[in-house]
């Protein structure tokens, strides 16, 4: 068996799993949150049992270091010799990189290069790594980007209507993120229908705090809702999606804020905490839903929306499709924003949905369409620390 160690680095948390590959085997799994205050918190589940510990970490190579103290002082393995790999979420690759690759010292140049087109993770991602090379010198180590499933979309897809010079010069155009789940999610849906992945149109929805959906054929990214940055396509948790550019220098007008600052509120306080006024959590909407809050119910309507509208789009660019599927914290969780959402394309998509089927389920693999239904509906979660820990084994066996 190879061990190998997911890591999902962020700027103040560190989620990871250590697998035992091939066969998969998830040996532990945890998150380090409030890396750098005063009140951090680390997490590991062992066969189904849950430690929690609660201290300072500095920075993120305190953490590392403590969970790998943790790893050999609970026996998990039996020396830090064991763990052959470590696998790195790196958020932006690029156009340079259209699959995972070993991080190199010129791939570490290339992903701090590209911090300028995602100043929150790539830095981060980088922190990481850096943390997890210094005490894991043995071990190899290996860059899986989430922009990498999304270069497969055509120039008449990723380009911008801009002078082309801005391109050429920036590289600025359409990238996409969540790549990794797209992937999994895609491969495997086709697996739960028993058909090749080559020979099906899907649209996968990554609904969480972050969402975007992305149209998939024959197993390629043709197109998907997120676009420069993170803000691009549909309403999130905080963040505004797509709205007329213009509106930018409109507040700034109106508000003296300088460009950054209304980019922060779009980033920080739009979405489904701006149309609601009181929060960005899907969980929270939905009770307010259900107790008939208006900002709710104009908050659920307007995300459902806005997914329909993409969803519709995709339909027609791939000339049609086998399966819609949902993913993500609140496509695994929320049955409402499901139905939601499918109701809005049910009858222009010959849709036949299971409510009652939907409304029982969370986080399980389910098909939610009945059998005469046009297209299949799906509930399947998203497992990005598995793509991880299969590309980086893949890679070392090279």
């Amino acid at each position: 068996m190879t061990k190998i160690i997911s890591v999902n680095a962020g700027s103040s948390s560190l989620k990871f799993q250590l697998f035992n590959m091939p066969s998969e085997e998830v040996v532990c799994s945890g998150i380090f949150e409030r890396i750098g205050l005063e009140d951090g918190i680390f997490q590991i589940k062992v066969d189904g049992k849950k430690d929690v510990v609660k201290q300072p970490f500095p920075t993120h190579s305190e953490a590392v270091d403590m969970l790998l103290k943790v790893l050999v002082d609970k026996n998990i393995v039996s020396s830090l010799d064991e763990i052959s790999a470590v696998g790195h979420r790196v958020v932006h690759g690029g156009e340079y990189y259209n699959h995972s690759v070993l991080l190199t010292p010129e791939v570490e140049a290339k992903v701090d290069e590209l911090s300028d087109l995602a100043p929150l993770h790539n830095p981060a991602n980088l922190i990481g790594y850096r943390s997890f090379a210094k005490a894991l010198p043995h071990a190899t180590h290996a860059a899986i980007f989430d922009t990498a499933f999304h270069q497969t979309m055509t120039k008449d897809v990723f380009l911008y209507p801009i002078p082309m010079e801005y391109y050429k010069t920036y590289k600025v155009r359409k990238y996409g993120f969540h790549g990794t789940s797209h992937y999994y999610v895609s491969k495997r849906v086709a697996e739960l229908m028993g058909k090749a992945l080559s020979t099906l149109n899907i649209i996968t929805c990554h609904l969480g705090n972050g969402a975007s959906i992305c149209a998939i054929a024959n197993g390629k990214s043709v197109n998907t809702s997120m676009g420069f940055t993170p803000l691009a396509g549909i309403m999130m948790g905080t963040r505004s999606g797509d709205i007329d550019p213009a509106i930018l220098t409109f507040l700034m007008d109106k508000t003296n804020k300088s460009a950054k600052e209304v980019i922060d509120i779009l980033n920080k306080k739009s979405g489904m905490l701006g149309v609601s006024e009181f929060s960005s959590d899907a969980r929270d909407i939905e009770k307010a839903f259900l107790e008939g809050e208006p900002t709710a119910i104009l908050t659920r309507e307007m995300y459902a929306n806005r997914i329909a509208h993409t969803i519709g789009s995709y339909f027609v660019q791939m000339g049609g499709v086998d399966a819609i599927v949902f993913t993500g914290g609140v496509g695994e969780n929320d049955f409402g924003v499901r139905h939601d959402v499918t109701a809005k394309v049910s009858k222009a998509l010959g849709i036949e949905f299971d409510t009652e089927l939907n409304n029982r389920v969370r986080g399980s693999e389910t098909l939610l369409s009945k059998p005469n239904s046009k297209v299949q509906i799906w509930l399947v979660p998203t497992n990005e620390e598995l793509v991880i820990a299969q590309d980086t084994f893949n890679l070392i066996n090279e």
